[in-house]
């Protein structure tokens, strides 16, 4: 940590490097802050101070920090190489057990401190670089007494079920401290156990993996993005134990989908390749498709539109591939052709293909059942409403995001809020142009964000 009469040379170095004003760089710390659902205040007067000692970020605005300069310098840069006080979260513990233990711990214990850890560009990229072999070795050289049957890993999933259900219907607010209380107490001390078979401990994993997944699923749709990160991350670590090709691969997946939704495809295309590579030949049509929708997803994202165009066309012939059962893993998104229509809505949005978009999200609004998938009904109509406002159609924009508000009532979700909060400038402009509806619409999107 640098002196208070000490230039912090590391850290105006890199800003130097990033080549941008404190001004700049100010307001990029306060949107990273905002993306992990903390405001702050900070300004140049403050990046001014801790390059030049008199002072040194407090809580986590360290952590934005280094997130900031790396997205500027298109690369890894750590609070250590900014002469700041490192913190233990950029060297996780390797054991995923510990980790998934104490991350449902500090949900229930410390719920502030986890819900403002933040999102990182560097943690997209984790499985890239991840040691399974070494970490596996390690949880097979513990020694357990209680002995784990398939009873205790089918409650696990049971619980997973129930609570994935209510999250679609009431938003991931709802009973998040539940689900991450039984996952430290309950789910992940089953894995310290001692299993009959191989296949069993294969199971236990998986259903801890996927109990994990809803954890950051939750997390991610209240908006805290970093702490849904480390749930991934470590469900990740879970996945490989329990099936390294295509557990691991959905996870990797998650990782990256994240990462496009904050439209941040740093790492994006890598790590969906390396899920295909490990996913292909292992895994059921239906997923084989999400894997291939998500890669052109990332690849429209960073500008590569021919390959964006040709995964599209793999996913499409992945989905009529009838090969199997699908894996609960996978099968916790919903019906695959539902989501591959949603998310080559959001691929031909990033194509500028308005109409394409438009068709895309109304075949998904047929795939999904609108009492069992609510949330995503509403946000489906609410993205229709943005396609059709594209093309000019005003009128049928209020109908669409007027249906959207419908669905979205009584939801404990920050997606919902952050759709509704997108809309009202263009309401503002429908308002004075005297589009039928705006006005009320208006109005109940003002009191839903109140």
């Amino acid at each position: 940590m640098p002196t208070p009469t000490s230039t912090n040379s590391r850290l105006r170095d890199t800003i130097n490097a990033a080549g941008c004003t404190y001004e700049a760089l100010a307001k990029d710390v306060r949107r990273i802050a905002a993306e992990n659902g903390e405001l702050l205040q900070t300004n140049k007067s403050a990046i001014s101070h801790w390059a030049g000692g008199a002072r040194t970020p407090s809580g986590q605005a360290g952590q934005y920090l280094a997130e900031a300069l790396s997205r500027r310098l298109g690369r890894v840069v750590t609070r250590t190489e900014l002469g700041l006080h490192s913190l233990d979260t950029e060297s996780p513990d390797t054991d995923p057990v510990t980790t998934v233990t104490d991350l449902g711990r500090a949900d229930v214990e410390r719920r502030r401190f986890l819900a403002i850890a933040a999102f990182t560009t560097a943690g997209v990229a984790m499985p890239l670089l991840h040691d399974h072999e070494a970490t596996s070795r390690m949880l097979r050289a513990r020694t357990a007494r209680s002995l784990v049957g398939s009873d205790d890993i089918d409650v696990v999933r049971q619980i997973t079920a129930a609570f994935s259900a209510a999250d679609e219907r009431l938003g991931g607010g709802h009973g998040l401290t539940t689900v991450t209380a039984y996952l430290a107490d309950t789910a992940a001390p089953i894995l310290r156990g001692r299993f009959p078979t191989e296949a069993l401990r294969q199971a236990a994993f998986g259903a801890v993996a996927e109990l994990a997944y809803l954890a950051g699923w939750k997390h991610h749709d209240l908006g805290h993005e970093g702490a849904a990160q480390r749930y991934y991350q470590v469900g990740y670590q879970l996945a490989c134990e329990a099936d390294p090709h295509g557990h691991a691969a959905w996870m990797m997946r998650a990782l990256a989908h994240q990462s496009l939704s904050l439209k941040q495809p740093h790492h994006c295309v890598d790590l969906v390749k390396g899920a295909l590579t490990r996913g292909l030949g292992h895994v059921d049509g239906q997923t084989e498709a999400l894997l291939h929708i998500t890669h052109a997803r990332a690849y429209a994202a960073v500008g590569e539109n021919p390959l964006a165009a040709r995964a599209l066309l793999v996913a499409e012939d992945a989905l009529l591939r009838e090969d199997g059962p699908q894996p609960s893993f996978s099968r916790v998104s919903g019906p695959a052709a539902g989501t591959v229509a949603s998310h080559t809505a959001r691929t031909l949005t990033d194509l500028a293909d308005h109409i394409g978009t438009e068709q895309q999200h109304r075949d998904a609004l047929t795939r999904w059942n609108p009492e069992k998938y609510k949330r995503v009904h509403a946000l489906t109509h609410a993205d229709l409403g943005d396609s059709l406002a594209a093309q000019a159609r005003a009128d049928e924009a209020v109908a669409a995001w007027t249906q959207a508000l419908v669905l979205m009532e009584g939801m404990t979700s920050d997606r919902t809020r952050k759709a509704i909060t997108s809309i009202r400038s263009t309401l503002a402009v429908y308002q004075r142009r005297k589009v039928p509806g705006a006005a009320d619409l208006a109005r109940r999107a003002r009191e839903a964000l109140a």
